[in-house]
Parts: structure tokens; C-alpha cells; sequence
């Protein structure tokens, strides 16, 4: 019998994981069956269920980090917009997502609406679809446009396998996905309670592991970092503990995360890859898998500057249930450059935690951005800022 992993090692391996731009991982999956297929998909949400259902790998798509240097990229789209999408072509044009046989694109902005329709003239011979969602959350109205909108993926994917995608087989992919989500929900927990077990650095490691992994195997890396990590004692700061918010499409570097904690921050709670925890609790196995997928998202899902909110009342509840159940001292907004939804929700946020006693700091970045020290001045002011107040 093997011995467990330590904590770093499996650190390592999700590290390797996530500075693979040739998407290897994905390509050794493929390799060890016959006719298998990859789909990837853009942040912030897709029912990846559908696509594991399908006998296919999920793979999400993040852009290209501080790692690719943008350069065709840059002819396709305007200085003025986020950077994800030109890192993304560029992943496109050179081949590295080569491995993939389709490709989705959720509603998320203008911009990834734009990138979806590039995507078809560029790449003919792949599937794509701009997945829409419902901005009604009525069953009958909201509910019922979201299962057609999931029928026609379904049929799509059982088209590009060759064979239906039968409810018996999404019923077992929602309970796959259903045992990964409370796998994260176990891990964020944990990084809650203890965060200096389980620094951000490494949780988000962790969680980008499951864009290239099957779900089944990334929930058993999660748990296995979970037992590894509190194993072995680390030693306690007097952080301030802060929530996150804004980094939910276009991904913050990991230099980033990292001078945040380093600038005397716990980061107790986030709207990191939100795919992974989109839906807040189980979806029912037993029913019609559409349907349910249906309630959960209109009903039972997180809340994102990209999620239309039915009622504005309810803007910046979410966020305050964050701060609320993770414990936190402050908010930090980092959003990328140009993000609309996120920068245009931002005030509103601030104003609701504002009258709510919740002291919150806001700055902006890029993927590739190279302004760590600023922003590492900047939130350990406002670290500092907490813990000098917060008693007064």
C-alpha cells in the first residue's frame, strides 16, 4: 500500500497541474481509452454534468495566466477589454487547446459572447455553443427556457458521441458532481476554520486541479489534502480575515493570492472558479436530471455580478452571508481590468456592506498583471486598518 501524499506534494502536483498550458493532462486522459472526447468550457458556470453524462472530460478554460505571452492574441480584440479572451485565442492559435473537441461559452458578458462567435469562424471543424441562461427565475417562465436551453446541449453531445444521453446516466454524473461540490464545500470549511492550514495559495491550487481532472478524481485529491494539510501544525498569525470578491471570471495570478496573504491577510472566503461550487447544495438524483438542474440554478446557486438578480434587494446579501458564515473582518474587491459586471456592481456592494459596518479596499488586475507590491501595500494598509480599529 502506497503512503499518503504530503500536503506539498500534492501542492506540487496541482501546481504542475496548473502551469501546463499544453493541457497534458487532458491529452493522457484521452489517450487511455479509444474515442474518447474533451469539451472545455470558460468560466463562470456550464453543467458540466451534461458533458461527464456524455462520457466526455470537462475541462475548464481559464485563459492564459502570467505564464503566455499574448501575442496574435492581441490582433482579434481592443486594449479597452479584459485580457482573458486574447490569452485564450492565443491558447486557441498555437495549438494548445488542440485536444479539445468543443468548446462552451456561458453567458457571462459581451465579451465571452463575442469570444464564442470568433471561436466558430476560427475553428470549423469544433463543436461550439454559447450556453445562455435564464434572467427570469420563475419555473414556468425561467425554469422551462433553462431545460430547453439544457435538452439541446444534451442532444448535442449525445450527437458528437454517437449515441443519447439517457437520464440514468445524468442522474450518476449529478451525484458525481453532487459528492465533488461538498468536497469543496468541506475544503472551504476547513480553510475557514483554519486558514492557516490551508493558505488560499494552496486551496486555489487545489481547485484549479479540477479543471483537468476527471471529477472523481479531483474529489478524492481534495479530500486527500484536506487530511494531509492537518496532519502536520502550522503556525498561527493574527491575520485579518478578509473575503474576496470580483476575481470570478478572468483569474487572478498566483503571485497575487500569494502577496495578499503575505501582506497579513486571511483569505477566508472567495468567488474563485465558481463552477465548483455554483450550485449550494445537492442536486436530487432520483428525478427528471434536467428539471432539477433546472430548480437548483434558478433557486439554489451562488450569486455573481454575471447572475442577473431578480430582485434589487437582494444585491450584496450573498456577500454579507460570506462574511458572515467565514467569520471575516473586511471585504477586498480585486477585479480585472475592464470587467464590467464586476466593476459596475462593485459600488453597489460597497454601499450595502458600507451601511453594515463591514470596512472593504477595492484595486483592479490582469492576469499577467506585474503590480504585486502595490497591491501588497495596499491590502496589509487595510489589514492593518482592522486590526488597529476593529476594537475602537
Amino acid at each position: 500500500m502506497n503512503d499518503p501524499r504530503s500536503a506539498q506534494q500534492i501542492v506540487d502536483r496541482c501546481q504542475a497541474l496548473f502551469e501546463d498550458l499544453d493541457f497534458n493532462a487532458v491529452k493522457a486522459w484521452k489517450a487511455a481509452a479509444p474515442g474518447r472526447k474533451a469539451i472545455g468550457y470558460m468560466p463562470v458556470y456550464v453543467p458540466r454534468e451534461l458533458v461527464h453524462a456524455a462520457g466526455m472530460l470537462p475541462v475548464g478554460i481559464l485563459g492564459g495566466g502570467d505564464q503566455l505571452e499574448v501575442i496574435q492574441g492581441d490582433a482579434y480584440y481592443q486594449s479597452y477589454i479584459c485580457r482573458i479572451p486574447r490569452s485564450t485565442i492565443e491558447l486557441g492559435l498555437t495549438g494548445r487547446l488542440d485536444c479539445l473537441d468543443g468548446m462552451l461559452f456561458p453567458s457571462i458578458c459581451d465579451v465571452i459572447r463575442n469570444l464564442s462567435g470568433m471561436w466558430q469562424l476560427m475553428f470549423k471543424d469544433k463543436y461550439v455553443r454559447y450556453f445562455d441562461v435564464p434572467q427570469n427565475y420563475q419555473d414556468e417562465v425561467g425554469g422551462r427556457f433553462y431545460v430547453e436551453e439544457l435538452e439541446i446541449l444534451r442532444r448535442d453531445l449525445g450527437e458528437l458521441r454517437g449515441a443519447p444521453v439517457t437520464d440514468a446516466e445524468l442522474n450518476a454524473s449529478i451525484a458525481v458532481y453532487n459528492d465533488n461540490r461538498a468536497a469543496v464545500r468541506e475544503l472551504y470549511a476547513y480553510r475557514a476554520a483554519k486558514p492557516w492550514q490551508a493558505p488560499t495559495s494552496e486551496v486555489y491550487l487545489v481547485l484549479r486541479a479540477g479543471m483537468v481532472l476527471p471529477p472523481e478524481e479531483h474529489t478524492r485529491l481534495v479530500r486527500e489534502y484536506i487530511a494531509a494539510t492537518d496532519a502536520v501544525p502550522r503556525p498561527m498569525r493574527d491575520n485579518a480575515r478578509i473575503v474576496m470578491n470580483g476575481s470570478f471570471c478572468e483569474q487572478p495570478p498566483l503571485g497575487l493570492i500569494k502577496s495578499i496573504e503575505l501582506s497579513g491577510c486571511y483569505i477566508v472566503d472567495d468567488d474563485f472558479m465558481l463552477v465548483t461550487r455554483w450550485l449550494l447544495d445537492d442536486v436530487p438524483v432520483d428525478g427528471k436530471p434536467l428539471e432539477e438542474l433546472s430548480k437548483a440554478f434558478l433557486h439554489r446557486s451562488a450569486s455573481t455580478a454575471a447572475k442577473y438578480d431578480a430582485r434589487r434587494e437582494d444585491k450584496g446579501q450573498y456577500l454579507l452571508r460570506q462574511v458572515k458564515n467565514a467569520a471575516a473582518e473586511g471585504v477586498v474587491f480585486a477585479a480585472p481590468s475592464f470587467c464590467d459586471p464586476a466593476l459596475l456592481e462593485r459600488p453597489m456592494l460597497q454601499d450595502v456592506l458600507a451601511k453594515h459596518g463591514v470596512p472593504s479596499t477595492a484595486f483592479k488586475y490582469a492576469e499577467n498583471t506585474g503590480q504585486m507590491a502595490p497591491i501588497r501595500e495596499q491590502s496589509g494598509t487595510f489589514a492593518d486598518s482592522i486590526k488597529l480599529w476593529s476594537a475602537a
